[in-house]
């Protein structure tokens, strides 16, 4: 046994817990959320209001709530697991009926302080349901087509509810994120070729549903696709977002305009500018450097989770970090992809770094859940 070793296994055990915290994971995390910080100072025209300040409260709170996690057994929340996949059910269930309503979508329920969005807390507890189902579940079974049901139930139930918020974003990355698990998992290829065909089939059928009485998606989601496909067909329309958005991206150059001199952001060309494409005001204000430095800072974050998962000798908490790292890719990936134009606008937000309640405090809760894993992990010390 190491001289470090020892002299951890002498100290108490909350604090063993402390010093086993992945403090690398926390770095990289408080790092994107200061960026996020800075970004909402500037939109807000050099003001903690009514951005920043809320998000760096809410950025405490998070901490807080993660490390609280961290330090409770990873055995402890895979039989709580159930549990919050039916609570996060119920939530959707209140958003259908008493959920209110923003920019034409309801999907928020408001707690007076916050407004809490029950979609987010879902992507995490169905990655962590379905961890927990395969760690139950003997590897031989994996593949048997009786035991392919469950999880493609648990998946379908929560998507389908967020479809109907409508937010077609959001239950894109539930799906990705799930299937991500079942994969890893060893869930045969050929049933992700089968899920292939039919997701071929269905966007088939939606470009042919348009403007029928099966219309599959709502008119704004085409034109979202229509301006995806040649955003100069309506450059003040629906073109317009991701039009202003290129405009942001190309005047930053190399090095950027300037912190707070973006002239896109701070002349209010660019909509939205503290959630969806707060992505463009980095990149207008610091350039192509600043834009590479927070995906490289993301990278990190997905490379520490990959590498605890890949040590962790636990199926459950292997299985729930990798789910859990898919989620945080999807999230960054597809905004980024959005904001450029090489994915349609879904609204997705921008990770730890655009303004948002629920979706900075559910993604430190679920960096709590790897955090948990990590700590709790054997480690050859008895």
């Amino acid at each position: 046994m190491s001289y470090l070793e020892y002299n951890v296994k002498t100290v108490p055990t909350g604090l063993r817990k402390i010093l086993h915290l992945n403090w690398a994971l926390v770095l990289l995390l408080t790092a994107a959320s200061c960026t996020g910080f800075l970004m909402l100072y500037s939109v807000s025209g050099g003001s903690f209001n009514p951005w920043a300040e809320p998000q760096i409260k809410r950025f405490a709170l998070g901490v807080g709530v993660m490390l609280c996690v961290a330090m409770v057994p990873i055995w402890f929340w895979r039989n709580l697991s159930a549990l919050a996949y039916l609570v996060s059910l119920v939530l959707l269930a209140i958003v259908e009926f008493f959920g209110a309503t923003g920019m034409g979508a309801q999907r928020w329920i408001d707690l007076g302080f916050m407004r809490l969005q029950p979609s987010e807390l879902a992507k995490i507890s169905v990655v962590m349901l379905l961890a927990a189902f395969y760690d139950w579940l003997p590897i031989q079974k994996t593949s048997k087509p009786q035991w392919i049901l469950v999880p493609v139930i648990i998946i379908l139930i929560p998507t389908i509810m967020v479809l109907k918020q409508p937010d077609l974003g959001t239950a894109i990355l539930i799906m990705l994120a799930g299937g991500t698990v079942m994969f890893l998992a060893g869930v045969h290829f050929a049933y992700f070729a089968s899920v292939i065909a039919l997701g071929v089939a269905t966007v088939t059928a939606i470009f042919k549903s348009r403007g029928t009485e099966w219309q599959l998606i709502k008119d704004y989601q085409f034109r979202r696709i229509d301006t995806f496909l040649d955003p100069a067909s309506d450059p003040l329309g629906a073109g317009y977002h991701i039009t202003q958005s290129k405009i942001a991206l190309g005047s930053g150059g190399w090095t950027g305009r300037g912190y707070m001199q973006g002239t896109q952001s701070r002349l209010n060309f660019l909509p939205e500018k503290h959630t969806d494409f707060i992505f463009t005001t980095l990149a207008e204000e610091f350039g192509f450097i600043g834009g590479i430095s927070l995906l490289m800072i993301y990278v990190l974050i997905i490379l520490f989770c990959v590498s605890s998962a890949m040590k962790n000798k636990d199926r459950f908490s292997s299985l729930l970090i990798m789910g859990i790292a898919m989620t945080f890719f999807l999230f960054f990936s597809v905004n980024m992809s959005m904001v450029m134009g090489l994915a349609p606008v879904v609204g997705v937000p921008l990770p730890l770094v655009s303004y948002g309640g629920s979706a900075m405090l559910v993604l430190l809760l679920a960096f709590g859940l790897v955090q948990s894993a990590h700590v709790h992990r054997p480690r050859g010390v008895k």
